[in-house]
């Protein structure tokens, strides 16, 4: 059992829980916490450091340490924050509430939990949807914002996700080890790294099948988010199996005008773990043109 100290946030309703001395494999001195906001527990990682913030939102089925590629790629210019979503990793399973509303929620409490300056917001897939969600009806509480193939599915292929056996996939693995789930993982992504693929096998297997009532339509309007979004922007794509195609990227483009585009050759919806060196410069080039790093 660890000893924590509690830290008394903005709110009387929120607090952070630190653990002192907690580490994981390959996270050097990063440290580990608990923001307790809107009810429930959301477990981060957090390098820290007198640095612009930066938040990790990653997507479904995997939590904040899946971001390690990139988090050691930019530590040494910005304070990453890495949030487990509510359902995965180390936070709070309620019985209910995995709408995107909620994960914005959840993204808006821990930044005023933590005090923190307008940061760069990042996201993956749900956590895509989930930072538009978040820049689009806060438009002061952000510096940037960056979405990785967002979840922006039209309201037929949400229906046939909902529809489909992702969730029975799911549950299957959940009774399965986590030698089986690296094992079938290193079969189907050779070319990921081991390392890789045992973040991502030990984030599946702490997500709770509640999670997985997100993939309940409808999703928030992809366009009607994008067009109210106010902070310099960038969409990442990959060129295989995107779920944002080159063709709704420009189209997002000309809808807001703030919204850059790069294109990651071959990369596929995973596109920070496909091609984790060309994601890391892209990230870094677009933080660069808007101005976030301190210099010294």
């Amino acid at each position: 059992m660890y000893n924590f100290e509690v830290e008394q946030c903005m709110s009387p309703t929120m607090r952070v829980v630190n653990f002192p001395g907690r580490r994981r494999q390959q996270m050097t001195d990063w440290s580990t916490a608990i923001c307790e906001t809107n009810g429930i527990n959301i477990h981060y990682t957090r390098t820290g450091g007198s640095k612009p913030p930066l938040i990790l939102l990653h997507g479904l089925t995997a939590n904040g340490a899946c971001w390690t590629a990139l988090t050691h790629a930019i530590e040494g210019e910005y304070d990453v924050i890495m949030p487990d979503a509510r359902g995965h990793g180390k936070s709070s399973v309620p019985n209910y509430g995995y709408r995107y509303e909620d994960h914005a929620n959840d993204v808006v409490g821990l930044i005023k939990s933590l005090k923190l300056p307008p940061p760069i917001l990042i996201g993956h897939s749900m956590g895509g949807m989930t930072a538009a969600v978040v820049a689009s009806r806060n438009p002061k509480l952000l510096r940037g914002l960056i979405l990785v193939d967002p979840t922006f599915l039209s309201p037929k292929v949400q229906r046939e996700i909902r529809d489909s056996d992702v969730a029975d996939q799911h549950r299957r693995i959940l009774n399965t080890s986590l030698d089986e789930v690296v094992a079938e993982a290193r079969i189907r992504r050779p070319d990921r790294s081991l390392d890789a693929l045992k973040l991502s096998a030990r984030a599946r297997l702490q997500t709770s099948m509640n999670a997985f009532d997100v993939l309940t339509p409808p999703n928030p309007d992809y366009m009607q988010l994008v067009s109210a979004i106010d902070v310099p922007s960038l969409l990442v794509i990959g060129d295989t199996t995107s779920v944002v195609s080159p063709a709704v990227a420009a189209e997002l483009q000309r809808l807001n005008p703030r919204f850059q585009v790069e294109q990651i050759r071959e990369a596929g919806h995973g596109v920070p773990f496909d091609q984790p060196e060309r994601f890391a410069v892209v990230v870094k080039s677009f933080l660069h043109s808007i101005g976030t790093v301190i210099e010294p």
